[in-house]
């Protein structure tokens, strides 16, 4: 089912970059196994994975087995898995927070509902853990172990994520802590997984997880900046959602444990007065955010984080020049815009 029809020369297998791997991605994730009936149930699984996406997940896996074997397709099945793990939570997260556009297109419940959006989601759990058993016996307890304890851990993260809204204050460890479970565990678990499958000890796998978990942070505060900040024809949503949904993000959380006592008390009447125009208190939290220099603060974190990431990486012991490609991409994830 999972056979490549892609052609790579034996050559270069050992160095695919992630543009090889990102074609080797969307061949399969157009259907991940999904069967066509019932349409009700498939279709919006199908909908949601072909509605683009960057593939970081499914890229990170599989270069990830690319550092230890030059033949990555018994791989493909545990990529297409996180692939369709991180979108079910997407379903989910886009119900829970009343989202109506992801990726520039209507949110799943919005074009069906949210019944649909709910039953689908769970059909896309399962389906993930029928792509990670498609994997070698001998490695399947190892990579189920790190599933489940990873998908707990998003769970928790989401949860705190929904806590945080109706919470007075909150520090910035325990948003980090947040964020680590909600995004960064799944990057950690897409590397672990990958090198695990592909052979590698479990030394090299834990440096890959750390790699992941230090660069979904740094990732996720981006995402918190973006939110703000990015450019809503790139990012694939209107700026200013979470300012709007009064989410504790970095920046605001930053705000608050640095602004003087009469912006910190404006920062907090503009998250709680439900009255405010949305527009309006976009503007004014952007404002604030501006006179305390947040969005730098915020990329000064992010580095601080990226870095962390890159010291991982480099204690994994490959040869230099198989790490080549894989760093390109843990660049690219850095650096990104939308």
């Amino acid at each position: 089912r999972f056979k490549t029809v892609i052609n790579i020369p034996p050559i270069f297998a050992a160095m695919l970059e992630a543009k090889h791997i990102l074609k080797l991605v969307e061949t399969h994730i157009q259907n991940a196994g999904f069967p066509d009936e019932p349409k009700g149930l498939y279709d919006p699984a199908k909908y949601i994975l072909s509605a683009g996406g960057k593939r970081i997940r499914p890229c990170l896996t599989l270069m990830s087995a690319n550092l230890f074997t030059d033949h990555i397709e018994p791989q493909i099945p545990v990529a297409l898995a996180m692939e369709v793990f991180h979108n079910f939570t997407l379903v989910h997260d886009d119900i829970m927070d009343n989202a109506p556009v992801r990726r520039g297109l209507q949110t799943v419940h919005e074009k069906w509902n949210i019944h649909t959006g709910i039953l689908s989601g769970d059909a896309m759990l399962i389906q993930a853990y029928k792509l990670i058993c498609q994997s070698p016996s001998p490695v399947l307890p190892i990579l189920l172990e790190m599933f489940n304890n990873t998908a707990l851990l998003v769970c928790e993260g989401q949860q705190s994520d929904m806590d945080f809204e109706h919470q007075i204050e909150v520090t910035l460890d325990a948003y980090i802590q947040m964020i680590s479970n909600k995004t960064s565990v799944l990057l950690g678990c897409c590397m672990y997984c990958g090198a695990i499958a592909a052979g590698a000890n479990e030394a090299d796998a834990l440096h890959l997880y750390k790699t992941g978990l230090e660069l979904g942070i740094s990732f996720q505060i981006q995402d918190d900046v973006l939110d703000a900040y990015g450019d809503e024809a790139t990012f694939g949503k209107k700026p200013g959602g979470d300012i709007v949904q009064n989410k504790k993000t970095f920046l605001v959380l930053k705000a608050l444990s640095i602004a003087n006592a009469d912006d910190k008390n404006l920062l907090a009447k503009l998250y709680t007065d439900k009255s405010i125009d949305s527009d309006k208190k976009i503007e004014a939290v952007l404002a604030i955010f501006n006179q305390y220099e947040i969005r730098k603060l915020a990329e000064d974190t992010m580095e601080k984080y990226y870095q962390s990431a890159i010291t991982a990486f480099e204690a994994v012991n490959v040869p230099g020049e198989r790490k080549v490609a894989l760093a390109g991409l843990i660049e690219s994830v850095f650096k990104r815009t939308h």
